[in-house]
């Protein structure tokens, strides 16, 4: 099985090499830098999940399998003030039919989201509030604020494998009339 996830992030790199591995043994994961098509911090279930599928559209060729993109975004949780969602988006592309999975969620703190509102990327704030540069192509944030109790990459898991429990039961999922892959 051969492989191709559209970010240089070590963190979807390898989460993604994780979780294929335990479906299909054999895996090979290569990484291309490609373009969201989307605001560097997206916003809103629209922009992330249209992130995540673009970026796995525009790393396929012909040449792989599969390809994932896996984009991150706030989502406004509605009836509150200023509470924001962090949740990661993964779509499979196989040159034909998407699937889509999510990971579970977690709300930031209010000043790190008061600087987001002003335009500065959630990265760039959470590098300032825990000294650690890059922190999103490390441990993360939600493992900063969750006390190592969830790390990145076993959130970014989440998002890979729920993308690919449509793959992983054919024939409930793609019918007569879904034929999907």
């Amino acid at each position: 099985m051969k492989v191709v996830v559209g970010s240089k992030n070590p963190v979807k790199v390898n989460a993604t090499r994780n979780v294929l591995e335990k479906i299909y043994g054999d895996v090979t994961v290569t990484s291309l830098n490609v373009d969201s098509e989307v605001p560097d911090q997206p916003f809103g279930m629209n922009q992330t999940v249209t992130g995540a599928v673009n970026r796995a559209k525009n790393a396929y060729s012909s040449d792989f399998d599969l390809s994932g993109g896996i984009e991150s975004g706030l989502i406004e949780v509605p009836n509150t003030l200023t509470v924001y969602i962090d949740i990661q988006w993964c779509a499979i592309f196989d040159g034909k039919q998407i699937t889509i999975g999510a990971s579970s969620g977690f709300e930031y703190p209010p000043t790190v989201i008061e600087q987001v509102l002003e335009g500065v990327e959630v990265g760039d704030v959470m590098d300032q509030v825990t000294g650690v540069d890059a922190l999103g192509q490390k441990k993360g944030a939600v493992s900063h604020l969750s006390h190592d109790m969830l790390n990145r990459t076993e959130n970014t898991e989440e998002c890979v494998l729920t993308a690919m429990i449509p793959r992983m039961n054919k024939d409930i999922y793609f019918t007569k009339t879904n034929p999907g892959i």
